[in-house]
């Protein structure tokens, strides 16, 4: 095989590696393994271990394409003309996001990336998120005392939502679970406002006691 030829095949396996980590982190979290990934992308070991040397270098290309996606969700925001609707958009595309992955969410909570990356996606995103969070405060939308790291940690508080109905047995009669998160992200939206302005329907039910303690009390049985 010619030297063009093994770049090609060299690059190629890193591709189909950074899908496949994306892929098995989301469903698995980051406790999965660089030989998961390999054995899900279709390669051997020791050609995933040639393209990343370690699991912490796959998780390092990954938060870069993470941070090019986040990126881009704030630029919609900020290209929306009022404010109030920046920060929802941004909200809820953000937290889709992170809620269909685990993988973004353990990354974005910043401590699985090396100090470098963690420094670099606060350099790039910080200041989006501040910027709308200023707008939503200039047009009224959002309360003047509410910063853009509020809406950072906020997120972090949500996801954890969509961990726990990840990791507990499922509930006969909710297939809607994996949205219960957006229950709460109209209740916090609600919350934000700088005006009250009455109260949002919410767009999924209620837990019942009963199914409360069936989710948090029965963890999700292993596949076979």
């Amino acid at each position: 095989m010619s030297e063009e030829n093994l770049r090609k095949d060299a690059a190629r396996n890193r591709e189909r590696l950074l899908a496949a980590g994306r892929e098995v982190f989301a469903r698995r979290g980051l406790s999965a393994t660089l030989n998961d990934v390999a054995h899900h992308a279709g390669v051997g070991v020791g050609t995933a271990y040639r393209r990343f040397a370690n699991k912490e270098q796959l998780i390092d290309a990954i938060a870069v394409q993470q941070t090019d996606e986040l990126e881009a969700i704030l630029h919609e925001a900020l290209a929306e003309e009022d404010g109030g609707a920046g920060l929802e958009l941004y909200l809820e595309r953000s937290l889709a996001v992170q809620t269909r992955d685990r993988g973004m969410a353990q990354i974005l909570s910043g401590r699985h990336l090396r100090t470098e990356q963690h420094d670099e996606d606060r350099r790039r995103l910080a200041p989006l998120v501040d910027e709308v969070a200023e707008r939503a405060r200039r047009d009224g939308a959002l309360r003047e005392d509410v910063t853009g790291t509020d809406l950072i940690l906020l997120q972090v508080a949500l996801t954890s939502v969509a961990d726990v109905v990840e990791e507990g047995a499922p509930i006969s009669g909710r297939e809607d679970l994996p949205e219960l998160y957006r229950r709460y992200l109209r209740i916090v939206l609600d919350g934000l406002r700088a005006e009250p302005a009455g109260t949002s329907p919410l767009p999924v039910p209620p837990l019942t006691v009963q199914q409360t303690h069936d989710l948090l009390g029965r963890p999700r049985p292993e596949p076979a």
